[in-house]
C-alpha cells in the first residue's frame, strides 16, 4: 500500500511568534494545514492573512482549554462553566471534562466556527486543542456533538480509524482501541471523513534531546510510517525572547519550525517513500458507506452492552 501523510501545523493564532511561523511554513509548501484557534489572542491576524490569501488548508482548531500561565484566553461565548476562577478557559482538559455544561460547549463550538467561517476562511478540516472533546481523562466525550456538527458542515475531522502500535502517545492508553473503533464507525455513520493514523510526538523537551536527536527521531518515523493516510501535527514557533522565557517547553516549538525547512527532513520523505498529502485527499478517498457503517456501530453497541 501506499503511505500517505498529512502534516498540520496546530495553534494558528495563538500567537504572533506561531502565527510567524505558520504562515512562512503555509507561503512555502512545507506542510499539508494549518488549524486556527478561534478564541485565542493572535486570531485575528491569523484569520486577516489567511481570508487576505484565500488559503485554502486552514481547518478548525476547536478550542477549550488555555494552557499556558502567561499566555490565557477566554471562551467567545462567555458562560462560567468554561471559564477557571480567573475568567480564562480552563487550564486542564481535566478541569474542562468536569466542569463545563454541555449546553455550554455545543454553544462555545457553533460560536468558533461561525466566527472563523465570518472572517472569510473556508474550512479545510476539524480538530480539537489538546483532545478536550475526546473524553480521554473522565470518558465524558463531545465526539459524537463534534462529529453531528461536522457531517453538518460538510468537512472531514482530524480522528483517527487505528492505533499505530508504536505510538508513544495513543499505544499507552490502556483499553483504547474499543472506544477508538466506536468513535471512528460514529463518524463513519455521520459520514464525516477521517485518516488512518494520528502519530504523535512529545511535547515537552526531553531529558538530553537536542535539536538533531529530535529531528532524526521524526525521521526515523518516516521510514516506519504504517500503509495508509497519517497526520501527524507540528507545533512551529518563530524564535522569540519572551516566549522562550514564558511558554514551557517553547525550544521545541522552534525546533519543529525549523525541520520542516530542513533538507535531511525533505530528502527523508522522498528517500521513504512517503506521499505527503492533505484533508482534501482525506474527504476526497476516506469516507464510508452511512448506511453500513450504522449497522456495523449497532452490531459494536450490542456486542458492548452484551459482554
Amino acid at each position: 500500500m501506499v503511505k500517505r501523510l498529512i502534516i498540520n501545523c496546530d495553534d494558528f493564532g495563538q500567537s504572533a511568534p506561531m502565527n510567524k511561523a505558520i504562515m512562512h511554513i503555509l507561503e512555502e509548501g512545507k506542510a499539508s494545514s494549518a488549524t486556527i484557534m478561534a478564541p485565542a489572542p493572535g486570531f485575528e491576524e491569523a484569520a486577516v492573512w489567511s481570508a487576505r490569501r484565500k488559503q485554502p488548508n486552514v481547518g478548525l482548531h476547536l478550542t477549550m482549554t488555555s494552557e499556558f500561565e502567561a499566555l490565557r484566553w477566554s471562551s467567545l461565548t462567555g458562560h462560567p462553566s468554561l471559564h477557571d476562577e480567573l475568567g480564562f478557559q480552563h487550564r486542564t482538559v481535566r478541569e474542562f471534562e468536569q466542569r463545563s455544561e454541555t449546553k455550554a460547549v455545543l454553544k462555545e463550538i457553533d460560536a468558533q466556527y461561525t466566527l472563523v467561517t465570518k472572517a472569510g476562511i473556508k474550512i479545510s478540516h476539524v480538530d480539537n486543542h489538546m483532545g478536550s472533546l475526546y473524553g480521554m481523562e473522565t470518558g465524558r466525550s463531545f465526539l459524537p456533538q463534534t462529529f453531528w456538527r461536522t457531517s453538518r458542515w460538510g468537512l472531514p475531522s482530524r480522528f483517527f480509524r487505528y492505533i499505530y502500535k508504536e505510538d508513544p502517545l495513543l499505544s499507552s492508553l490502556s483499553g483504547v482501541e474499543r472506544p477508538v473503533a466506536l468513535a471512528s464507525s460514529l463518524a463513519d455513520t455521520f459520514g464525516v471523513p477521517i485518516p488512518d493514523y494520528l502519530l504523535s510526538h512529545p511535547f515537552t523537551l526531553l531529558e538530553g534531546e537536542t535539536y538533531e536527536t529530535f529531528k532524526q527521531s521524526i525521521l526515523d518515523k518516516l521510514y516506519k510510517l504504517p500503509d495508509g493516510v497519517s497526520e501527524t501535527y507540528f507545533h512551529p514557533g518563530a524564535d522569540d525572547p519572551w516566549m522562550m522565557e514564558h511558554i514551557p517547553n517553547y525550544i521545541k516549538r522552534v525546533w519543529e519550525y525549523q525541520l520542516l525547512f530542513d533538507d535531511d527532513f525533505a530528502y527523508a520523505v522522498r528517500d521513504a517513500g512517503v506521499i505527503l498529502t492533505d484533508y482534501r485527499y482525506v474527504e476526497e478517498h476516506l469516507k464510508r458507506s452511512r448506511v453500513r457503517s450504522a449497522f456495523r456501530l449497532f452490531k459494536t453497541l450490542l456486542k458492548s452492552k452484551n459482554a
